[in-house]
């Protein structure tokens, strides 16, 4: 089934998606905790992105997908991810 959504809304959504689809860690308490921090930082930018495109009257959402990426490989990884063992 075809989507009904525009392709800029699909683009955001899925730069939503990557965001804050992250790996797992090895369970380490350090890694845990790295995890964790990552995820909370990056559901916040995404949160604030997001209230502020609600605001927007002329919103260019692949501009905003792109900038979400852009901002999210900023904040890499940095713990040992489960499998990396």
């Amino acid at each position: 089934m075809a989507s009904q959504l525009p392709p800029p809304v699909r683009d955001l959504l899925g730069a939503v998606a990557e965001a804050l689809t992250i790996p797992l860690p090895i369970g380490e308490r350090a890694d845990e905790r790295a995890y964790h921090q990552l995820l909370e930082q990056r559901s916040f930018f995404v949160r604030i992105n997001l209230l502020a495109l609600a605001e927007e009257t002329q919103a260019d959402l692949s501009l905003d997908a792109a900038h979400l990426r852009k901002c999210t490989a900023e904040m890499p990884v940095t713990y040992t991810k489960a499998g990396d063992e």
